[in-house]
């Protein structure tokens, strides 16, 4: 096995070891969350507008 090899099979194995461990993490957010479809901007957008802060009128 050549030092090229060798190198190729590390990057792969470290490639593959990263999005292992961001797809677990996501697997986690989205069962915490309890909706793994929608996040919470898009789940709580469109409700009514919030009132003005006293003071702020033009």
């Amino acid at each position: 096995m050549g030092s090229g090899i060798s190198l190729l099979f590390l990057a792969l194995g470290t490639i593959g070891g990263v999005g292992f461990l961001a797809l677990a993490a996501r697997k986690q957010v989205a069962n915490l969350k309890g909706d793994p479809a929608r996040s919470n901007l898009i789940k709580d957008h469109g409700g009514t507008p919030r009132q003005n802060m006293p003071g702020t009128e033009h």
